[in-house]
């Protein structure tokens, strides 16, 4: 019996897929991708663009429907689908991938699958990734962690307070699930214009932009696919 392989996409660009990840993909008899539903009602799927982008052939791309929402009941439901499909084609013997964007084991729900496969003998494989933040530090040219200083990633979930709690500690920080903390993010560089702020949107898209400016940052209302780090550069 193959393995299940969990296959970490990167951030976007095809070409930050690592190259075991690439065979893995080659060799598979199907790919499980996730995809999402537009406001508009059209389905959009990022890590379909990654693969057919790195030629993987549209046929063995087997596509489903991840609802984007706070309620994750649905999600639970889609992720037992693929859970039920993925063990029975891996029992049939075929090489079977389920996809991810980024690293596949960090801020990604789509390891519940991995574990339940695990949990039930299912044989499984996790190929590492580089995760956004990664990827948008070396996009600005940025040192995330230097020396003796930690770097901490949280969701946006934070306030104005934990981030300065965190810099006068001499962290750096990642903030993930930007889009949640919107309003503190601004009011945190109101209070604090001497950290030094890097907004990320759409890292490794054709989309993707940098902003360094806090002033043009406090102006944007984050969206889904976007990060910030945040740093006091006179540690």
């Amino acid at each position: 019996m193959y393995p299940v392989i969990f296959v970490s996409l990167g951030p976007g660009e095809p070409e930050l897929i690592t190259l075991k990840g690439l065979k893995a993909l080659q060799t598979a008899d199907c790919i499980f991708c996730p995809e999402t539903q537009t406001k508009a009602g059209q389905c959009s799927s990022r890590a379909a663009d990654i693969l057919l982008r790195l030629d993987i052939p549209s046929d063995s791309i087997l596509r489903f429907a991840l609802p984007m929402s706070k309620l994750r009941e649905k999600a639970w439901e889609a992720y037992n689908q693929v859970y039920a499909e993925a063990a029975s084609r891996c029992k049939d013997g075929q090489r079977v991938c389920i996809v991810a964007e980024g690293d596949a084991g960090f801020c990604s729900s789509i390891h519940y699958i991995y574990e339940k496969l695990r949990a039930d003998g299912i044989p499984v494989e996790h190929i590492a990734g580089i995760p956004a933040f990664i990827a948008a530090g070396a996009r600005g040219g940025l040192h995330v962690a230097s020396q003796e200083e930690r770097l901490i990633v949280i969701p946006g979930t934070t306030t104005a307070e934990e981030i300065e709690k965190l810099i006068n500690e001499k962290s750096a920080i990642v903030i993930m699930k930007l889009s949640q903390c919107t309003d503190e993010v601004h009011r945190c560089i109101r209070l604090h214009p001497e950290y030094s702020y890097h907004y990320f949107e759409n890292v490794g898209t054709p989309d993707e932009q940098y902003i360094s400016d806090p002033q043009q940052i406090e102006t944007i209302r984050f969206p889904y696919f976007s990060l910030l780090i945040i740093r006091k550069d006179s540690f």
